[in-house]
Parts: structure tokens; C-alpha cells; sequence
């Protein structure tokens, strides 16, 4: 498999980095790793929704970690975004409630509609279609997570009217 190399303008503006700061503050000044998480939520948030190599570099500098130690953070939760996105990202949840409940049928149909693949962004960058582990809502299966929000007890309907939506920039994708 080839692997690609994206490019990334880095921009820690003065927000960000007061914002990083505050939320290193929780912690004790010797703990900062300790806030890795939230910082690369913030970090990624403010770099159009993804973290190429040099801004996890970048972190690593911040806090004063090696830059393995956020590597692997980045590479093992689906939350972090390790190249450019579609910036209406569709994550199906794949686990038991939602498969039983036609998940996967759903995922099919929303790729064919978006002429993608699973994991590949609309021409456009608008949409992307993934898979992840639970989302904790099997009572609304199948569901899916677009930005913060849960869309719940989907059906092909309610999958064209999100696609509209985000068309028309009716989708808000954070609570922030």
C-alpha cells in the first residue's frame, strides 16, 4: 500500500495556543501529557479537521513529549484524522444493534448516492463515509455520528434528507 504524504499549513494562533494552555493547566505542570487528548481535539479542530505528521510534531513540542508518544494516540482512535477529510464526515457505527438494524445497507446506499467508497472523500470534499466502533446508542440503531451530533434510527429517507442538508449548509457540525 502506498502511503501519502499531505501537506498542512500550520497556524497556532494565539487563541489556540492560550486555549492549550488552559486546558494543560488541569493537570499538574510536570503531568502535561496528561492533556493530550483534549489538545489534539482543539489542535485538530482549528487545522480543517485532520493532524499531518508535523503538526503532531508540533504538539509534541508543546507538550514536551516525544513525538511517538503522539503518534500513537493519533494512529489508535478514529477520532483524529491522520489526512484530509470530507468535511461532512458520515460515521456509521458497525456494531451489533446497528448491523442488526441494517447498518451496513445503509452505508452501501450512502456510498453509491455519494459515488464513493468507504474511506474516500467526495470529489467536492464535502462528504466521506466511515466505519467505527460503537457509538454507545443502540436504542436508536442504526445511527450515525456527523461532527458532535448523533443521527439516529436511520433510514435511506432520513439519510437523503442529511446529504441535502449538509448541501445546504443547514448541518451544524459542533456544539463549540
Amino acid at each position: 500500500m502506498e502511503k501519502t504524504h499531505y501537506k498542512q499549513e500550520i497556524n497556532m494562533t494565539p487563541e489556540l495556543m492560550t486555549r492549550i494552555e488552559e486546558l494543560c493547566s488541569h493537570y499538574p505542570a510536570d503531568k502535561r501529557k496528561s492533556a493530550l487528548l483534549p489538545v489534539l481535539h482543539e489542535v485538530q479542530d482549528a487545522h480543517d479537521n485532520w493532524l499531518s505528521i508535523e503538526l503532531q510534531d508540533k504538539v509534541a513540542e508543546i507538550l514536551n513529549i516525544k513525538p511517538v508518544e503522539v503518534y500513537e494516540v493519533v494512529t489508535f482512535y478514529t477520532m483524529y484524522n491522520r489526512r484530509p477529510i470530507g468535511k461532512y464526515m458520515f460515521e456509521f457505527c458497525q456494531t451489533s444493534s446497528c448491523c442488526l438494524r441494517g447498518t451496513e445497507d445503509l452505508m452501501d446506499y450512502t456510498c453509491e448516492k455519494l459515488g464513493v467508497g468507504i474511506g474516500e472523500p467526495t470529489a467536492d470534499g464535502l462528504f466521506e463515509v466511515r466505519g467505527v466502533e460503537c457509538l454507545g446508542a443502540c436504542g436508536y440503531a442504526p445511527m450515525m455520528q456527523l461532527g458532535d451530533f448523533y443521527k439516529e434510527n436511520l433510514t435511506k429517507e432520513k439519510i437523503d434528507q442529511i446529504i441535502d442538508d449538509c448541501r445546504e449548509n443547514k448541518i451544524i457540525l459542533h456544539d463549540k
